[in-house]
């Protein structure tokens, strides 16, 4: 999830290009979020991408 949100895309687009509804990319984004101790999206992929999880 994280991957598809590095590149900037919006909920929207994510959740047509996995086939998935808005409300459970956001659900996934949020989890992400908290689980690298990041504030918001961008922060999230950064650290994910500096610890190579990505």
């Amino acid at each position: 999830m994280l991957h598809a949100a590095s590149s900037g895309a919006t909920i929207a687009t994510i959740a047509t290009s996995m086939f998935l509804s808005q409300g459970t990319v956001r659900n996934y984004l949020s989890s992400a979020i908290q689980k690298t101790g990041a504030r918001n999206r961008l922060e999230a992929v950064r650290t994910a991408e500096r610890h190579v999880w990505l």
